[in-house]
Order: C-alpha cells, then structure tokens, then sequence
C-alpha cells in the first residue's frame, strides 16, 4: 500500500505474503493503523488472530490499495482497535473467545462467540481447562419512562437460523436493538488448520452455504496468490457464471422475502419461482443446484454441462419477460411502498465507518464493489455498472437488488458470448508448498475475505470474513425509531448471515 505502509512506524515486511503486502509493526504502528480507519484513510477489511499474533487488513483510501498488518502479542495482549474504531469491537472480543488474546482498552469486554458451553476456553490458543463459567448475558441497559424489553430468540418461528435480538422499546417505538449471535459457531477455523488442500476448500464452501461460490472463489484466490497458480481463462469465466447465478437467485430470494414481511406475497411467490429457475439451471450446467464444490483452487471442478448453455439462455429470456411487470408491480403498489419507503434508514456516515459492503453499503452511498475495486478477472474486462442509491432504507436496499439484476443479466450474457476454450483447472503440487495469500471477492451481500498461510503442503491457518460482520451492527441502528413490527421487513432487508458471522 504506497504510503501507509511506508510510513508505519517500525514495519517489517513479510515477502512470502501476496498478492498484497504484509507488514509485521508493535504497538506504535498498530496504533497508527487503527487512527488511519478513525480518520477515514483507511477501512477495515478484517481483524483475525492466531497464536502469539493479530492481523488486521485495511483497504487505503482513494486508492483502493490493500494491505495487512500483524502485531505480534508476546504476552497475550494488543491494543484495542476498537477503543478508537468501533467496527472493530465484534472482531476483538471474538479473537478474545477464540485466542484468548486480550485487546487493552477493549470498551465491551463480555464474551462474543464463547457462550459458555465449550469444553474449553480459547479453543485456539492457550487452552484452558474446562468451559468458563457460564453467565447470564448482560444486555445493555436503556433508562427512561415506560420502557419494557421484548427478548426474541434465538430460536425463531420458521427456518432460518438461531440468533438473540433484545429489543428495549416505548409502546411500539424500538428505542434499542442488541443482537446476541455465536448460536451456529462451527468451528470452521479450528478444522482449518492442518487440513488438507481439498478439505479445506470443501470447508470453505460451507461457511455460509448462501454464497457457497463466493466463498470457494475466495479461498481459491487466496491459495491461488499464496502459490503464485495462474488459473485457465475458461476456469476464470465459468468462475463468473457461477457467481452471477448465485447473485441472481439470492437477489430474487431477498425481493421476493422483504415484500412478504410487507404482507404482499404475490411478489413473494412470483420472485421465488424465478429463484428456483436460477437453481434449477445452475444445477444443469454444473450438477448443482447451489454448484457446491464446483470452484476449486487452480480453476473449476467440472466445465458446462452439454445443456447448459442452452438452459442458461431460456433462463434469461425468462426473466427479462417477467421481471420487469414485477418491478413496475412494486413501484407502484401504494401499500407495499408505505412499508419500505423512509423505513430502517441507515445513515452513510455510518456505513463509511463500518465499511458496510453490498445492497446494505449501496443504498446509503457507498459505491464499493469488490468486482470493480480492487477488481479480479474477469470483471476487469467486463461491462457492468454499481448501482448506487442515497435513501438508505428498506426501498433503496431493494432498488439496489433489482439493478444488481438487471446487471448479472447483463454479465452473464458477456460471459457466455466471450466463455473461451481451453484447460478448466491448473493442478496444484501441496507437496513442501509454503506461503501466505488474500483473497477478496463480491458476494450478494457484499465482500467475502480469505486469509490463508500453508505450510508444509497443509492449510496452517485460513481466516474467513463474511459481510455480515460489518452489516449486523447497522441493523441494530437502521431499527431505532421504527415500530416493532417493522423489525422483520428491516432484517429481511439485510439478510445478513448467522452461518457466515459465527464461523
């Protein structure tokens, strides 16, 4: 990162670290760090741990350029990123859960992931015997006249997975929101260590299984960088088919759930039909329906099926003859849009200190887009626009979905008209294989991070971070003010991942 890192007070850099550098500071350069996110220089990408270290990775300002920094924490303790940053805070109490490495000046000390029931303390790193001590929760207070709190889950009506939300509220005026999550924590990091090339790729597609794709596209451009793998061009666009067909059916999922919250299932189930075309197509051209295991370090699995390419074109002509009725059908149905217009508002102010990535960053201002900037083939030599909006609020962050269609509409067209031929996957050697890559991709709901070092032809370390982590703080914000009932519609808005967040 021209610049930052230059100027970082007692950086080493680590050479065996790509595509983007890695620098090694104490605790004068990791302070300078974190007061280069306070004063908008930077943003926060991620914040992971491991044994005896921290690293933190941060995308510069305007030039998109990124970078991670490592403090090494000899004696179990950094300085808290959060105290000046509060992005951070969720990520510095989930290394405390995990690692037991302690974040001084950390302002919330209460446990994140760790919820008492393990069967030890910091499971990956200085393990302590037996489980702590299982402790009721304490929600933060709210005073006022006639406040009552409604406590909500973590087991849900419906299908969907478990997370706590204790709402504090004034009649019918939600007045605070806290979320309690770390129900479905899965231990991905843990089984990461150690494994195999194949089985952590096969992990790394089950962290959120929503964005299985985006996922596996991540870790493979992690390892890809690590071993300095050129993947085949025919690899890198299928790659990109499988990406906008993941995007295509969430976006309809999401439509099609935020407009039944509203009480206007017509749109629901017209959207969902849409969304079972997509799956049912992907699963014709790559043998699944979410084309789980399809994308692979060094290129993809399988190519196109022999009908792929033929469904793939039905598909689009099918959606470009429906949706547009769909879209007019929203805009102007005068009750749907009392529900979602001026409804859960998220300020830009906040979604620039957070980070806030896809439809929740978009439709408060924030043009981010992993495909765009930094960029990765082959966007890089596709056309498509980011659509942006200003409103921030349920509206916007649908608008925001329905352009993001139209656009892999688009896309997929490219795709399959430039789709070259060739090799489908570089094989890679594990044996004695050693170094440390990053990889960023453009989910449905916004940015996905891999971090991962091997060593010895084995994954030694992989870090994994969803979008979720820097949008669940803002639903908590985007509900103040709003009534209860409208709860549902702004966390449908969202639709951020319990699977993704927990780990």
């Amino acid at each position: 990162m021209p610049g930052l890192i230059d100027t970082l007070p007692g950086a080493r850099r680590v050479e065996a670290h790509r595509p983007w550098p890695r620098v090694v500071v104490g605790e004068e350069g990791w302070q300078f760090t974190a007061r280069q996110l306070v004063d908008g220089q930077a943003t926060l990408l991620g914040l992971w741990g491991e044994a005896g270290a921290v690293h933190m990775a941060i995308l510069a300002a305007p030039t998109n350029e990124i970078a991670v920094v490592t403090c090494e924490c000899p004696g179990g303790e950094f300085p808290s990123v959060s105290a000046l940053h509060p992005p951070a805070m969720r990520l510095e109490r989930a290394i405390a859960s995990l690692y037991g490495l302690q974040p001084i000046g950390l302002p919330d000390t209460r446990p994140w992931l760790d919820h008492g029931c393990w069967d030890v303390t910091h499971p990956l790193g200085e393990r302590g015997a037996g489980p702590s001590e299982r402790m009721p929760y304490a929600f933060l207070l709210a005073e006022g006249d006639g406040l009552h709190q409604i406590p909500v889950g973590p087991v849900h009506a419906g299908i969907i997975e478990p997370g706590h939300f204790r709402f504090t509220a004034n009649g019918e005026t939600v007045v605070r929101l806290e979320q309690r999550l770390g129900y479905v924590h899965k231990g991905i990091e843990s089984l990461m260590a150690g494994a195999t090339l194949e089985k952590a790729a096969q992990l790394a597609g089950r962290t959120s299984g929503d964005s299985t794709v985006a996922y596996a596209l991540a870790f493979a451009h992690a390892v890809e960088a690590a071993l300095e793998v050129t993947v085949p061009p025919r690899a890198i666009y299928l790659r990109a088919l499988m990406a906008e067909l993941e995007r295509l059916a969430n976006h309809f999922g999401d439509i099609g759930a935020i407009c039944n919250d509203a009480s206007f299932s017509l749109m629901h189930a017209q959207c969902s039909i849409l969304r079972e075309r997509v799956l049912r197509a992907a699963n014709s051209c790559f043998g699944h329906r979410l084309m789980m295991d399809r994308i692979v370090p060094g290129g993809v699995a399988d190519g196109i099926f022999l009908h792929g390419s033929a469904d793939i074109q039905m598909l689009l002509a099918e959606i470009r003859r429906i949706f547009p009725a769909l879209i007019e059908l929203y805009d102007n149905t005068a009750s749907l849009q009392d529900r979602t217009v001026t409804t859960g508002i998220v300020q830009p102010s906040l979604v620039r200190q957070f980070g806030a990535g896809g439809y929740v960053g978009r439709a408060s201002g924030r043009a981010f887009d992993a495909r765009r900037a930094p960029g990765y083939a082959p966007y890089d030599q596709l056309t498509f626009d980011v659509p942006v909006f200003e409103g921030g609020d349920v509206n916007a962050r649908v608008w925001v979905r329905i352009r993001e269609v139209e656009q892999s509409l688009s896309l997929i067209d490219q795709i399959v008209d430039r789709l070259p031929d060739g090799p489908m996957r570089t094989g890679i050697d594990m044996a004695g294989a050693k170094g440390e890559g990053l990889g960023l991709v453009e989910a449905f709901r916004g940015d996905v991070l891999a971090w991962v070092r091997i060593d010895g032809g084995h994954i030694a370390r992989c870090h994994l971070r969803d979008a979720s982590w820097f949008q669940w703080p803002l639903l908590e914000a985007a509900i103040e003010g709003n009534i209860v009932a409208d709860f549902p519609l702004c966390n449908k808005s969202f639709n951020c991942s319990y699977s993704g967040h927990d780990l």
